[in-house]
């Protein structure tokens, strides 16, 4: 790989991986304020964030469809039309996100009642996740927004919204926690609702960009042609199907280790926030990867893209490797930070250290999806990512942890076995290069 490539990919990711890792961050740091309300609420907001991911993962993968089609019509030099997938994207979430916030709001107590045997767990989750309900249309609009910035190599605008966004949910996860400034004291509720609150700030600035940067390209010019919304939910249909049972599948894991104890809720809720911050990144770049193989493949020129995908691995490769060390070796300084009971750290350390040492493995298969959902080949991802998840890990999690005994530290090597397979899975699929033939 040669210092231009590489300067390439830099330039690209910084804005991208920066914006990963602050909403990572943000993530931390609402976990870390929850936190200090103890064990039984960190567990509670763990489960709704999982059921919450699970309500928007069909409609954020509306950002993979517009990422995919900007980026090539950027390639094709089509460049006063790169907008018009982002119109289609925010019109369908609006279509999908009503409707799903509406079932999940009345679905939300049943739903909890399978998830979790605590009641008290249910009545500090469920009122979180309906605060939460409310921003998805917001999210789906987001996602749309950042796949078009991604797409047309204008990523500083989406790490700008990204810090405006955080820097309001911080503020007021603050005061709506905790009661400060004369608010009341809304606990877990109140972080809900300073997240939704910070999303639709988020959503109001993408317009404002949008309409200033993005006018020329077609942005809000018209109703997107059937074509046009044809091509996007060809292509994001499988990523929704994917996003959703992936979703699916970490409230199901959420439920798996539920079933091992509370606590053990509330450490893996940790490990998982704590394991994104290193591994987004990852997924940073493979935002980037999709890009530079849309456009490439926009060119015409296939040999490129398989290129461009590699080079990204090896930046993924090292970068990953790197974050993964604090892990590995300091396990317990980490967790202290987001933790209180000394024998809750103890649960978590060793599956953080298993998280540290393999993270760059997960990462190249990151990179390797992302780059394929980039070329259009969203139906082999799907295939992959949903059979590898619950046919083999989430059974396996099962049998070793609740059944067999062998608690979070067993589910936890599942974990990475499993997303180690896949990734070089993912390998396999890019080098056969079938992805080169897809149309968009």
């Amino acid at each position: 790989m040669d210092s231009k490539r590489t300067k390439t990919i830099i330039t690209l990711a910084l804005p991208i991986v920066g914006g990963m890792v602050s909403q990572n961050v943000l993530n931390l740091v609402d976990t870390a304020m929850v936190g200090t309300l103890g064990a039984v609420t960190l567990g509670a907001v763990g489960m709704a964030s999982f059921a919450t991911f699970m309500s928007t993962a069909f409609i954020t993968a509306l950002g993979a469809g517009v990422q995919a089609m900007s980026a090539r019509r950027l390639g094709e030099g089509r460049t006063d039309e790169t907008a018009i997938p982002l119109n289609g994207g925010l019109l369908l979430a609006v279509l999908l996100g009503v409707p799903v916030a509406v079932l999940m709001w009345f679905l939300s107590p049943t739903i909890f009642e399978f998830l979790s045997s605590d009641p008290e767990v249910a009545e500090i989750g469920i009122p979180y996740w309906k605060a939460r309900l409310f921003g998805i249309v917001a999210v789906g609009m987001n996602f749309g927004f950042r796949g078009y910035w991604n797409g047309v190599n204008r990523s500083g605008l989406y790490l700008r919204t990204l810090i405006l966004m955080h820097a309001v949910n911080i503020a007021l996860n603050w005061v709506l926690i905790f009661g400060h400034l004369g608010a009341p004291a809304l606990g877990a509720t109140g972080a809900g609702i300073g997240t939704t609150i910070s999303i639709c700030i988020g959503t109001l600035y993408y317009f404002y960009l949008g309409s200033r940067y993005a006018k020329d390209a077609g942005f809000l010019a018209g109703i997107p042609s059937a074509t046009t919304l044809k091509s996007m939910l060809r292509l994001s249909i499988p990523s929704g199907i994917q996003q959703l049972f992936f979703a699916g599948g970490m409230t199901a894991l959420a439920w798996i280790v539920g079933r091992v104890g509370t606590e053990e809720l509330g450490a893996v809720n940790v490990l998982l926030n704590v394991t994104m911050v290193a591994l987004l990144p990852g997924i940073g770049l493979g935002l980037v990867a999709a890009s530079l193989v849309g456009q490439a493949l926009g060119r015409g020129d296939p040999d490129d893209a398989r290129r461009w995908a590699w080079d990204v691995v090896w930046v993924g490769v090292l970068l990953l490797g790197a974050l993964g060390l604090p892990m590995l070796l300091l396990p317990e300084l980490i967790l202290g930070v987001f933790i209180v009971e000394p024998h809750v750290i103890e649960l978590a350390a060793g599956p953080l250290r298993i998280s540290g040492a393999t993270i760059a493995m997960e990462g190249m298969g990151m990179v390797l999806l992302n780059a394929l959902i980039g070329a259009g080949d969203t139906r082999r991802v799907m295939f992959v990512s949903v059979g590898m998840q619950w046919l083999l890990f989430l059974p396996a999690a099962y049998v070793i942890g609740p059944e067999l005994g062998y608690g979070l530290i067993g589910i936890w090597v599942a974990n990475v076995a499993y997303r180690g397979a896949q990734s070089f899975v993912f390998a396999g699929l890019w080098r056969g290069g079938k992805w080169a033939s897809i149309k968009l």
